[in-house]
């Protein structure tokens, strides 16, 4: 809206004042979707797909981000001609609904008249109306920016949004308070080699490969608090699992009665999550042919016990008792789907050695932790488990494992004025929707994947 305003010397001049959203006179595809538009003479806009010739006929297929929309361009039914179009053009069409079962979403446009508000400058380098790329995951990746305007993919992402906004929901819904935490750090979380060192001003400072501390701390300010943000991994590997960003669904629940109550949550989270997958994110679940998992019980077992049913049903030799390795979690998951139809399994109580030194020990057997692994098709996708919130049992464990106290000092801080018994969880997004999809390597869903050959786009 405009209201005149008096300048110098006796000048009169509008001022405009944004009240909310304009409304326009395009339609999006949610609303012909949701309407009665059936013979009626609308506007659309969107970027053209395809274009398939067939005479005296043209189909012209628009991109949305809600699906495709078919227009149908006749000779002799409309007053303007086609030259110049090209796929991936900017447009504004108008034309008469119409029902037709053979297009997309059983209706199309009968264009009237077309206005081209954008041309590329350069042919696709890669066909993206196919309905998959027929190319290598390198050549995808390095032509992400245009490959993801490819049906199939755009899918992907559209389901892990799914999973990121069902996550963020259901927490909401259970009285989680979501915050963000410092990505540059002064110490890491977890420790080791895998960490990028950074100049910060004269100081040395780390990219955070976890909210752990931080999130912590704010269980003391709200309770329950959750997350979702990148960590950073500094490993030098170059495996279908692994990445050097990825997103981390983190969160952190007080007065617990014990990690099970940690198990509990993500769950019922999960059960959340795939509830809005299959009612909201149906057309994406049926265009990537997904079958979502049975999320009504999740089978727990503890972390030796695991290792020795996989030993004995597939003859396979125990090599490494502390730890699992990826063949091993391969075969839990197949034992488990097996045996109880379960495509989720949690691995529990794994050792006190393999564990940072705030998990918190069992008390009835000190060399394993109230501590879990979330497998999900034979794949690690969680970590979570019980923290020591005490003060003086946290110094002494560190002091059994040689750690200087002074070099985290904030962090002890946390516990020294006080905690409750508390604890959490971190999940990796693009891995959970990698075994959603059944993809073979999480870059295939990592938007703009970094690792350690890629830096672009």
């Amino acid at each position: 809206m405009n209201f005149p305003i008096k300048l110098q010397k006796g000048r009169v001049e509008t001022m405009e004042f944004m009240t909310g959203i304009r409304e326009k006179e395009t339609l999006e595809l949610t609303q012909l979707l949701n309407g009665d538009y059936e013979g009626k003479t609308i506007k659309i806009n969107g970027a053209v797909h395809t274009i398939r010739d067939m005479g005296e006929v043209v189909f012209i297929l628009l991109r949305k981000s809600e699906g495709l929309i078919q227009c149908v361009y006749e000779t002799g039914n409309a007053d303007f001609d086609l030259d110049g179009l090209k796929e991936e053009s900017a447009v504004e069409a108008e034309g008469i609904v119409k029902a037709e079962d053979r297009a997309p979403h059983g209706f199309e446009i009968r264009l009237l008249s077309l206005k081209i508000l954008s041309r590329p400058a350069a042919p696709l380098p890669i066909a993206v109306s196919k309905w998959k790329l027929n190319t290598s995951l390198e050549a995808k990746l390095s032509m992400r920016n245009i490959t993801l305007r490819n049906l199939r993919e755009r899918a992907i992402f559209k389901i892990q949004e799914g999973i990121a906004r069902g996550f963020r929901d259901f927490l909401h819904s259970q009285g989680f308070t979501e915050v963000r935490t410092p990505k540059i750090v002064a110490k890491g979380a977890e420790g080791g080699a895998n960490i990028f060192r950074l100049e910060y001003f004269g100081k040395k400072a780390e990219l955070a490969q976890s909210p752990q501390f931080y999130k912590q701390a704010l269980v003391g300010v709200y309770d329950r608090v959750f997350e979702v943000a990148p960590v950073f991994r500094a490993e030098k590997h170059n495996t279908t699992r692994h990445l050097n960003e990825y997103t981390s669904m983190d969160f952190e629940m007080g007065y617990i009665d014990s990690f099970e109550d940690i198990m509990a949550m993500e769950t019922a989270m999960l059960q959340s999550v795939m509830k809005l997958l299959e009612t909201e994110y149906a057309k994406e679940l049926e265009l990537l042919h997904v079958a979502l998992p049975n999320v009504a019980r999740i089978p727990a077992v503890r972390f030796d016990q695991a290792k020795q049913l996989v030993s004995e049903k597939y003859s396979r030799r125990i090599k490494n008792p502390n730890d699992l390795e990826p063949e091993e979690e391969q075969l839990i998951g197949r034992y488990f789907k097996e045996e109880y139809d379960a495509d989720f399994v949690f691995v529990t109580h794994y050792p006190s050695k393999k564990r940072p030194f705030y998990a918190m020990d069992d008390p009835a057997d000190p060399k394993v932790t109230l501590s879990f692994d979330l497998l999900f098709r034979g794949l690690e996708i969680t970590t979570g488990g019980q923290r020591i919130h005490d003060y003086q049992m946290l110094l002494a464990k560190m002091e059994a494992r040689g750690m200087e106290p002074e070099a985290i000092q904030s962090y002890l801080s946390i516990f020294k004025y006080g905690m409750p018994p508390h604890g959490g969880l971190g999940i990796g997004l693009e891995r959970l929707t990698m075994r959603l999809l059944d993809e073979q390597n999480v870059r295939e869903t990592t938007l703009y994947p970094r690792d350690i050959n890629r830096l672009e786009p």
